[in-house]
């Protein structure tokens, strides 16, 4: 029994100032149906708070804490197998590494989570919502991943597999690890696209045509290719030259 205004309505009592622990009263008591529901919030200051109500299905809870690299978290479940599921998520996160990109944090502790008992109805579903500033296609918006898998046997890994083609679509290149499109490497793109039918008056012209046929617009450079593009142009060009 989910109150889908908990979210734009939270955000807005986040946005005044209003702490994790004040937004969760002050959602839970004018919500007449509230001994049915659960949520989690973590403010910008560090602060966390988690509720579940009294008629959510067995097994039901949550928790807060802080992980050493100064992270705050709010896990929360129900009718999950057990105490058991929410400990693993908290464990995965806190022994994460902050090196590892969020999105892929929040995948591994739900994974975690899965792995320890999960739901207790079995799998079904899995879903991942991460935004930041300007994260989202060309800049436009702040949703930086926006994946759900509704029905499936085994969502998680699904999920993950979804993330992966997403980093390699829309992740924006590091200029430092890109190669100079010149020399054997520049003969060798331009073979393989010459392959592939995507010819040019210039090299980069060429390639970014084929990017964009491919959706990898997000992680082109002038005169320069990501490796991780270089390897997907190899994959469907075929072959050692």
């Amino acid at each position: 029994m989910a109150n889908l205004a908990y979210r734009p309505d939270g955000l807005a009592l986040l946005a005044r100032g209003i702490d994790a622990a004040a937004t969760v009263d002050t959602l839970t008591s004018r919500d007449h149906d509230r001994d049915h529901r659960q949520v989690g919030v973590v403010d910008m200051h560090g602060g966390a708070a988690t509720y579940t109500g009294s008629a959510c299905f067995a097994w039901a809870g949550g928790t807060t804490g802080t992980t050493s690299a100064g992270s705050t978290y709010a896990v929360q479940g129900n009718i999950l197998t057990g105490p058991e599921v929410v400990d693993a998520v908290v464990e995965s996160w806190r022994s994460s590494s902050i090196r590892r990109p969020f999105r892929h944090r929040l995948l591994d502790a739900l994974h975690a989570g899965d792995r320890a008992g999960g739901d207790s109805r079995g799998r079904q579903s899995a879903a991942l919502y991460v935004l930041t500033p300007g994260g989202g296609y060309g800049g436009g918006n702040d949703v930086l991943v926006d994946l759900r898998v509704d029905d499936h046997p085994d969502p998680i890994p699904e999920l993950i597999r979804l993330l992966d083609i997403r980093d390699l679509l829309f992740e924006r290149p590091v200029p430092e690890i890109c190669l100079p499109l010149d020399g054997a490497i520049a003969a060798e793109v331009r073979e393989r696209l010459r392959r592939l039918r995507h010819e040019g008056p210039d090299l980069d012209s060429a390639l970014m045509s084929w990017a964009a046929i491919e959706n990898l617009e997000e992680r082109m450079l002038p005169g320069l290719i990501d490796p991780l593009v270089l390897d997907h142009l190899r994959a469907l060009s075929g072959g050692t030259l």
